[in-house]
């Protein structure tokens, strides 16, 4: 492993309408809803980039060496189990969807909720893209992906966000950068970690299934978790 970061560029993903109405708490669609829809992902148009870099990880009997940095984290050494690397990536869609955002917040309070849920969207399309893409990468070479894990699902402390950014050098690579709260600006940007096995173990297990945030908004209500 050369431990050098790539950048990845993605075009135009495919989008699922019922997600952006999930992500806007919309129970029931309309005509009226569905062209405002189409009228808000028309006026965007996004840079969808990620950053990534793999390292070897090693198992201790009270943490994990990730190599740049160490984790106590029992739910990730889980989600990790006979993983011997790890491909850790941060992924944005960039300022626009939170100009759009601002932008209507006062003169179209729908719009601005939509652009909102169209930007939850994205990001997730573009983490989904990125996994299939190191899936198929690494399926070549008879390794297997374990589902993504990010900062902040379970015991995995929300402050790792500091070290994924700095290790990925994410603000000078993608422009991404994290703020005294966390926060990571562009909002619709998200940092996670996929585990990388000799075993083909829950390769397709949703993100839903692995987070014990069972109080989430967005949570899918479809799967049995």
């Amino acid at each position: 492993m050369d431990n050098i970061v790539y950048v990845k560029e993605f075009g135009e993903l495919p989008v699922n309408k019922k997600e952006i109405l999930r992500y806007a708490s919309a129970k029931e669609t309309s005509i009226e809803l569905d062209e405002k829809i189409d009228e808000c992902i028309k006026e965007i148009s996004l840079k969808s980039k990620v950053c990534f870099c793999e390292f070897p990880i090693k198992f201790y009997d009270d943490y994990i060496d990730l190599s740049f940095f160490k984790s106590q984290s029992k739910d990730l050494r889980k989600n990790l189990k006979d993983c011997s690397s790890i491909v850790l990536f941060c992924a944005t869609v960039g300022f626009e969807i939170d100009r759009l955002i601002w932008r209507y917040s006062t003169v179209s309070p729908l719009k601005s909720l939509l652009f909102q849920a169209i930007g939850t969207e994205r990001i997730e399309s573009l983490c989904g893209a990125f996994n299939e893409y190191i899936k198929e990468e690494k399926r070549s070479l008879e390794k297997f992906t374990r589902p993504r894990f990010s900062a902040g699902y379970g015991d995995f402390p929300i402050e790792a966000q500091k070290d994924i950014i700095r290790v990925l050098d994410a603000s000078r690579k993608i422009g991404v950068t994290l703020n005294e709260s966390l926060l990571m600006s562009p909002s619709k940007s998200v940092t996670a970690i996929i585990g990388i096995s000799d075993k083909n173990v829950c390769e397709d297990k949703k993100e839903c299934e692995i987070c014990k945030k069972k109080d989430c908004e967005y949570r899918r209500r479809n799967e049995n978790t």
